[in-house]
């Protein structure tokens, strides 16, 4: 019976999300959604990013946070702004990592009527439920969903007046997509991209079997990510686009707290550096292998 027991213990751990560390406890921190510019608004938490994009024939959601608590927040913050689930069409999602698309499931199921779109390189990580490709946090499982809609780079996602376009930027997971649209703010055309994560986050660069392409991926989405004009760029974790403190100068009265042109460009660059520095480490360490 005990044996029982215990292997029940572990077939249960194998579903659930990781337990979050101490320092990503604001990864399922409340905070008050707020309209950033345009028809988005900010829904997630206080450390990590999830976003809606109204029309007025349906909305989108883009990103679940990181488990059934985390698409609940969500779905509290759609509805403090006044907003129905019901009208959501659509669940889009930056990359198939728990953090992000752990909640997926619990929206997919409060919401049945709303598509989940997602890259063709993340598809079987969602419906899997775990990360897919060579992590020394190892596969970090989260509820599985299924995917009605598999694309690839290029594809227009179209609600209403609303269009958003995907570009595949993999490396930090292998169908991490990077989303873009326009907005109009007080008579101003916005160009806004909601960017992937580009950080290596304990992705194996040198010898990942699962992920054989990941330098050449990495390289080619530090470019991609260079060349998207962006006015507003939105990522998928707080810290990454200074969120909070964006906020605030929002909330004194200033109109352009989320606006800078040349913002995507410096965060693409520390990451590259970044990313750089820890392939030399990991090919120091293991010599001889590809």
């Amino acid at each position: 019976m005990k044996r029982v027991l215990i292997s029940l213990a572990f077939a249960l751990t194998a579903v659930a999300s990781p337990v979050l560390a101490d320092d990503n406890s604001n990864w399922v921190k409340p905070i008050k959604p707020y309209r950033v510019v345009g028809n988005i608004y900010y829904v997630g938490s206080e450390g990590l990013s999830a976003w809606l994009i109204t029309s007025s024939e349906g909305h989108i959601v883009l990103d679940g946070g990181p488990s059934a608590q985390g698409g609940k927040l969500i779905e509290r913050n759609i509805q403090s702004l006044g907003f129905q689930l019901a009208d959501v069409k659509v669940l889009i999602n930056t990359h198939a990592h728990y953090d992000h698309a752990g909640g997926l499931a619990q929206l997919k199921a409060d919401i049945p009527t709303a598509k989940v779109w997602a890259s063709r390189g993340d598809e079987p990580a969602l419906e899997a439920g775990h990360h897919i490709g060579g992590n020394s946090n190892g596969p970090t499982p989260f509820p599985a969903v299924k995917v009605d809609k598999a694309f690839g780079d290029g594809q227009k996602l179209k609600v209403g007046e609303t269009t958003l376009i995907a570009h595949l930027t993999p490396g930090h997971s292998i169908g991490c997509t990077s989303w873009t649209t326009q907005v109009t703010e007080k008579g101003r055309p916005l160009n806004v991209t909601f960017s992937c994560s580009l950080s290596v986050a304990g992705n194996q660069l040198v010898g990942n079997k699962e992920h054989r392409n990941i330098v050449a991926d990495y390289r080619q989405s530090f470019a991609m990510l260079r060349a998207l004009p962006t006015d507003v760029m939105l990522p998928s974790h707080e810290e990454q686009g200074d969120l909070l403190a964006k906020r605030q100068k929002l909330l004194r009265g200033d109109p352009n707290a989320f606006v800078d042109p040349t913002e995507l460009a410096r965060f693409v660059d520390a990451q590259e550096a970044k990313f750089n520095q820890e392939l030399a480490r990991q090919q120091a360490a293991n010599p001889g292998a590809k």
